[in-house]
Formats: structure tokens, C-alpha cells, sequence
């Protein structure tokens, strides 16, 4: 397993990180990837941390806190040796929220209580509107309150959309964004936002490197999801949209031996201003299959070009119109 920074925040994170929406379950109205078993969960992380993975993302949210907890009965005894972020603002999947100072507090004590430890490495603030720093400068203020107090080593941003960040990041001087970035959107390189994080020193951590699930290759236009499931909450035509854009980039793909998801990790890792990805995983298998992508190294630059170019082809995101039709 390789390691980078993250950015100036002072933290070294494994390249492949652990995303924990999957492993929170469902329930309460609370939608992932399906019904998960805990016993399996439990056995997927500690094969993670064996596989060299040190970063570990979560939520307050995710599984209304189920997540953070079973990170805490496996990672107790290891604190020191794993790198947690978690995140707060973002209440339900109705997108309700809520970034009062008072509550950022007291849902970092909650998250604190089940994760089992007494600080937290990263605490993010999850998809806030794009004006809050400039509406609640008390937001800042909390969070820095938290830092000295030593129950946040850093702290940073979830965005919605990659675009978001840029002001995030020259006006606000933010030192760690997390941000949608995978074959299928690649937005956060033609927008410029990877160069610009790369020359500021931001730590950029990618969610949705495999497109929930697309760049697996499991999928195809006819999969029916089950409820339980978010992605049946995804228009039929989007979902055929990313299962056939898969089978596009595959055909790119030079080194049959590896999974056409190495390969998409593969790709999000050959930008020098990625700092970690965090694909999400339910089972030992899917562990190792991720963390063996990390002694492979990056993409070539004729694949990365090639990507790109069928990127720039191609229209990956269906538009409200197409809906209507």
C-alpha cells in the first residue's frame, strides 16, 4: 500500500481509503447499497486495515450513525494507527440541514461516543450551501474552537459538486476537500480543480471512484435494484447512461489481468493532486481487489488520454429534458 498527504493538513493517509455509506446499512427510511451483514462488515474492515488501509471515511449520517459505530468496535484498540474523518450538517437524505455551532458540537461528541475515541483526524462539513462561510463566519469559528481543543486534528468539506470548491478554497483557505471524481465525471480535471488543489496544497479526497458501482463492470442497463438500494432512486435512463459509458471505457482498458475497477482506481490515482480515494466495500473480496490496485501504479498517459477523449466525446450525465421525453 502507498501513502500520500493530505495536503497541508498534516495527515498520511493509504491512496485506497475505506468509504463506510455501504457498511451503515438501511433502515428507518436510511437507503445505501442494500440490507449488509455486520459480522461480514466487521471481517471487511479488519481485512482493510491488514490490506495497509489507514484512511477510513464516515458519517454521522450514514446509517444513523451505524457506520461510525462498527468503526469503532473494530478500531478501538488500533486509534493511533488509522486515520478517521467523519462528517455533520447533513441530516437526512430529504436534505435537510443543519450547521449551527450547536450542533456541530454536540454531533461531534455523538460521533465521538460511537466511534470510541476522543478525537477525530478529519471532520468535514457535509454538502453546506455554498454561502455559509460568508452567512455564519460561526461556523469557522466552531471549527477552529474544535481544532485547538485538540477533538479535531483538521477539518474540511464535502461538496456536492466539484465546482463548489474553488471559492471554498481561495476565499476561505480550505486545506482538504472531498469531491465526486471517477471515468464518468470528470469534472473536477476540466474544471481545473485537481491542478489547483495540487498547486495549493488542498488535500483531495474522492468519493464515487467506481460511480456507485458503474465502473465495477457487474452492472448492465437491464439491472434492477432492489429496494434498499439508492440507485433505484436514479431515472432509468442514468442508470443506463453509466452502465453503457462503462462498457466504453473498458474497451480502453490495455491489461486485461486487472478488474475494469482496478482500472477505474487506477485512473482517479494517476492524478498527482488526488491525496486518497475511498471506494466503498461490503466483503473481504472486494477489499483485496482495491488495495491490490495500489502496487499496479498509475495509468499510462496514452490511457489517460484516451479516457479523457472518450470523455470529451461522449454525454455521461442525462439532462432534465431527456427525462421528459
Amino acid at each position: 500500500m502507498r501513502y500520500r498527504k493530505l495536503g497541508t493538513t498534516g495527515l498520511k493517509v493509504s491512496e485506497i481509503g475505506f468509504g463506510t455509506w455501504g457498511i451503515g446499512g438501511v433502515g428507518e427510511g436510511w437507503v445505501a447499497y442494500g440490507p449488509t451483514d455486520d459480522h461480514e462488515s466487521r471481517a471487511a474492515l479488519e481485512r482493510a486495515f491488514a490490506c495497509g488501509m489507514t484512511f477510513y471515511d464516515t458519517a454521522d449520517l450514514y446509517g444513523h450513525g451505524h457506520s461510525e459505530r462498527l468503526l469503532g468496535d473494530v478500531f478501538k484498540p488500533l486509534r493511533k494507527d488509522v486515520v478517521i474523518a467523519s462528517k455533520v450538517g447533513l441530516l437526512d437524505q430529504r436534505g435537510s440541514k443543519d450547521f449551527s455551532p450547536g450542533h456541530i458540537r454536540a454531533s461531534l461528541e455523538d460521533s465521538l461516543r460511537r466511534l470510541r475515541t476522543d478525537y477525530l483526524d478529519l471532520y468535514q462539513l457535509h454538502d453546506p450551501p455554498m454561502d455559509l462561510l460568508e452567512n455564519r463566519p460561526d461556523v469557522l469559528d466552531v471549527l477552529r474552537a474544535l481544532e485547538r481543543e485538540g477533538k479535531i486534528r483538521a477539518w474540511g468539506v464535502s461538496v456536492q459538486s466539484p465546482g463548489e470548491a474553488f471559492d471554498l478554497i481561495t476565499r476561505w483557505g480550505i486545506r482538504c476537500v472531498q469531491i465526486n471524481f471517477n471515468m464518468l465525471d470528470q469534472r473536477a480535471l476540466t474544471l481545473g480543480l485537481l491542478g489547483l488543489c495540487e498547486s495549493e496544497g488542498v488535500g483531495v479526497i474522492v468519493r464515487t471512484p467506481l460511480c456507485f458501482g458503474f465502473l465495477t463492470g457487474y452492472y448492465s442497463e437491464k439491472t434492477c435494484f432492489e429496494g434498499g438500494d439508492h440507485r433505484v432512486l436514479w431515472s432509468r435512463q442514468q442508470r443506463e447512461r453509466w452502465a453503457q459509458g462503462s462498457q466504453i471505457f473498458a474497451s480502453v482498458r490495455k491489461d486485461t489481468d486487472e478488474s475494469m475497477a482496478q482500472f477505474a482506481l487506477r485512473y482517479c490515482l494517476s492524478y498527482p493532486g488526488v491525496s486518497t480515494v475511498i471506494p466503498g466495500m461490503l466483503t473481504e473480496t472486494e477489499v483485496e481487489e482495491d488495495a491490490a490496485v495500489s502496487e499496479r501504479g498509475p495509468l499510462s498517459a496514452e490511457e489517460r488520454r484516451k479516457i479523457e477523449e472518450v470523455y470529451q466525446e461522449h454525454s455521461f450525465f442525462v439532462e432534465r429534458e431527456e427525462l421528459r421525453r
